[in-house]
């Protein structure tokens, strides 16, 4: 396992996060753990299922009642979701467990992604992300951050994480290789960062923790 440690440097960009839009809160959906998008609905763990919904209406469309108590992750068939000490590969049709690994923190992980064959899970209170082999759970890397991190993502090549210490929020890029912070979005106050997963076209979505609500907030242009 190779262990990118954070590196000193200049400091990062910082904005303050533009929201675009709320959805929910959801009928018996009283937290979000974990969110992704499979290119038409964003999916959002609600701890007993699994929420689909059309992001153009805010209209719930789906509902798996699969365990799903952290991060989400969609590899484009599949989905991924963490339930406590396992991740499990789900069909997003029928909701049916295909398979499942054991989660790198053994239930102390928080958010999930896919990108490049690989998933790259979160772990909260250790500050770091696993890069993991999805058939069996090895740990293939890992990157340390200096904040608590809950959801991961990766678009355009660039690895985002949310961070959440109670107080304060923000969705921050990093360096995939050293961990260095390159950009900040600061949530507005109250606003808590659960899982984030980017849309591709200039959004990110991000779960509110105990609001039960998902946003979406708009990505920095280049």
């Amino acid at each position: 396992m190779n262990s990118a440690p954070l590196a000193a440097s200049a400091a990062p960009q910082v904005h303050d996060a533009d929201v675009a839009r709320e959805y929910g809160p959801f009928d018996g959906a009283d937290c979000i753990h974990g969110v992704s998008f499979d290119g038409r609905y964003v999916w959002a763990a609600t701890g007993a299922a699994l929420l689909a919904f059309d992001p153009d209406s805010g209209r719930p469309v789906r509902s798996l009642a699969v365990p799903c108590d952290a991060g989400t992750a969609f590899d484009g068939t599949h989905l991924y979701q963490i339930a406590e000490a396992r991740i499990d590969r789900i069909d997003p049709r029928s909701g049916e467990v295909l398979a499942s690994i054991p989660a790198p923190g053994a239930g102390a992980d928080s958010g999930m992604a896919w990108a490049d064959g690989s998933l790259w899970v979160g772990q909260y209170r250790e500050r770091r992300i696993h890069q993991i082999d999805p058939a069996t759970g090895q740990i293939l890397r890992t990157i340390e951050s200096d904040r608590f991190v809950t959801g991961v993502t990766w678009v355009d090549g660039q690895l985002w994480h949310g961070t959440d210490d109670g107080e304060h929020s923000d969705i921050r890029r990093v360096d995939p290789t050293s961990g260095q912070v390159l950009e900040q979005l600061r949530m507005p106050e109250r606003m808590h960062v659960s899982g984030v997963e980017a849309d591709g076209a200039g959004l990110f979505y991000c779960g509110g923790g105990r609001s039960g609500v998902v946003r979406a907030v708009r990505r920095p242009r280049a």
